[in-house]
């Protein structure tokens, strides 16, 4: 508070050693430890770098993701309200193709809620209603996040500059109306090689996976960046996190609406 922020010779810095490290599949020191005056304002400029590197070398900005969505989540990095991260197109992944490992470093994977917009949204002022009627589908969905922080020893900071600790992300085929599905109370169950994982409820994320997309339409339109027809919204994690490994196959059931499958293969770096 009050201070200066960090320098741009080390926003630039910082942000160019996580793409180098993304994508030569290895891991840095957690950035707080070399810099610890690095605020979350300071990790947003470092994920715009980040992030920026990736567009030049040809990729383009599909959607965006929302992350420390749960209490739990936010107890460990001592943060009360959620985050954000950009999704790009080199991280599409298909229920029909899988997901490739080997492009990955220490992945996890957790089941959540994408939202698919038909138009744009613009805030701030953004309510559920706003959300709702800008929404194409909704569908099931596995996020594999991946994080260029050794060990995941992460505090909001780096996590917020590794672009929220996005690894790629897989949509199921299943669409359903967002205004006819109640999201809060529509359960989600979880099963890993065929046995059961978790269970669990949209009220899980934020008290419904619209809030969590509200918050995030109206955050972004304080800074100036609006939500796009045709991108997609991961609107926070409502099961574990879940290390994976070659062969896996993980499936998610929502209820009402359907399921989405991820099967795993390759080795990751770690």
């Amino acid at each position: 508070m009050g201070r200066d922020r960090v320098s741009p010779d080390l926003i630039q810095e910082c942000g160019d050693a996580l793409y180098d490290a993304w994508r030569e599949r290895r891991t840095l020191a957690p950035l707080l430890e070399r810099h610890p005056d690095i605020t979350v304002t300071d990790g947003y400029a470092i994920q715009s770098r980040y992030v920026a590197r990736r567009l030049q070398a040809g990729e383009r900005v599909v959607g965006k993701k929302i992350g420390v969505t749960s209490k739990p989540v936010q107890d460990l990095l001592g943060v009360y309200e959620p985050d954000f991260g950009q999704l790009t197109s080199d991280m599409v992944c298909t229920e029909a193709d899988g997901v490739d490992l080997s492009t990955l470093i220490q992945p996890k994977a957790e089941a959540e809620l994408a939202f698919v917009l038909e138009r744009d949204l613009v805030g701030p002022g953004i309510t559920a209603t706003d959300v709702l009627r800008a929404t194409a589908y909704v569908t099931p969905c596995f996020e594999i996040v991946d994080s260029r922080i050794r060990d995941w020893k992460i505090k909001i900071q780096d996590t917020v500059a590794d672009n929220a600790s996005c690894g790629v992300f897989l949509l199921g085929q299943a669409k359903g109306n967002p205004r006819k599905l109640d999201l809060t109370l529509a359960g989600m169950v979880l099963q890993r090689n065929g046995a059961l994982f978790s269970t669990s409820a949209g009220a899980a994320v934020q008290g419904s996976p619209v809030n969590a997309v509200v918050w995030l339409a109206n955050t972004l339109g304080r800074l100036g960046l609006p939500f796009r027809a045709g991108e997609v919204i991961l609107s926070g994690s409502q099961s574990q996190l879940l290390t994976v490994a070659d062969g896996d196959e993980l499936t998610c059931h929502i209820g009402g609406l359907g399921r989405c499958t991820a099967r795993f293969h390759g080795k990751a770096a770690l």
